[in-house]
């Protein structure tokens, strides 16, 4: 069984960044002093599932965690300053600090080093995440401790769950767009000016009109994903953000 330091100090280590292309050296006890820090660790940078859900979905989250009064989400991985900084730019996760655990010394410190040989990886850090206040650990999700890389408790999901049982989770919106059309343009100022975060996919540099048929019988711009869920053009969101607010008021 993996430790659970839920109720201790987190471990005195010093974690080697580079900042401005300088050797910089900060004590865990800067980082954690005083604020309230949400830690997600890793098996390592630039690998599937660290790449694809358990830094987008983190970086993506902390408005919300910020809401919930936390002061800094943390990337922990037993990478070096150089291997975290080109992922974090690789990532755009501009939200979040990484930091490197070159040596894996604060990843054997929390007990949660582990031996990923047969992956040709060395040492590595098993999935986890924590929420830390003022130095303490307050609370841990840790991934179960069975073959391969689970990764079930430690998402951002679950972490802002915890902080804000009934909270409201920010709506996930693809924008297929054209230049130069007025209507695209519409549905993204509905979209700003309701506080809803988006992604714009611009036809013929992120996509092509193949694309679009791939994914909507719809052939007009703009086309809004909300979810999941085709909403459609300006008019459409128009219509989904009043029924949206509507029910809010009911």
């Amino acid at each position: 069984m993996f430790k659970n330091l839920e109720g201790q100090r987190i471990p005195d280590v010093t974690f080697r960044t580079r900042q401005d292309h300088e050797w910089v050296d900060v004590a865990s006890k800067e980082i954690f002093a005083g604020k309230n820090v949400v830690v997600f660790s890793l098996p390592g940078a630039f690998t599937p599932t660290c790449s694809s859900s358990h830094v987008p979905r983190y970086n993506q989250l902390v408005p919300q965690f910020t809401a919930q009064g936390i002061d800094e989400v943390i990337c922990v991985s037993v990478n070096d300053a150089f291997v975290m900084n080109e992922w974090k730019r690789s990532q755009n996760a501009d939200r979040v600090t990484f930091l490197p655990d070159g040596n894996g010394e604060f990843s054997d410190a929390m007990g949660l080093l582990v031996g990923k040989e047969d992956l040709g990886f060395g040492r590595r850090s098993w999935r986890y995440s924590m929420l830390v206040r003022d130095g303490v650990v307050e609370k841990m999700f840790i991934e179960t401790e069975e073959p391969g890389d689970p990764f079930n408790v430690s998402d951002a999901d679950t972490m802002l769950k915890y902080l804000d049982p009934e909270g409201e989770f920010p709506y996930d919106v693809a924008v297929f767009s054209r230049d130069g059309c007025p209507f695209c343009a519409r549905a993204k100022g509905l979209l700003n000016d309701s506080g809803i975060e988006f992604e714009e996919l611009v036809l013929n540099r992120d996509y092509t009109d193949q694309t679009l048929r791939a994914v909507s019988t719809n052939t007009t711009y703009p086309q809004v994903f909300i979810n999941g869920q085709l909403i459609g053009g300006s008019d459409d969101l128009e219509a989904w953000l009043a029924e949206r607010n509507q029910a809010r008021a009911a």
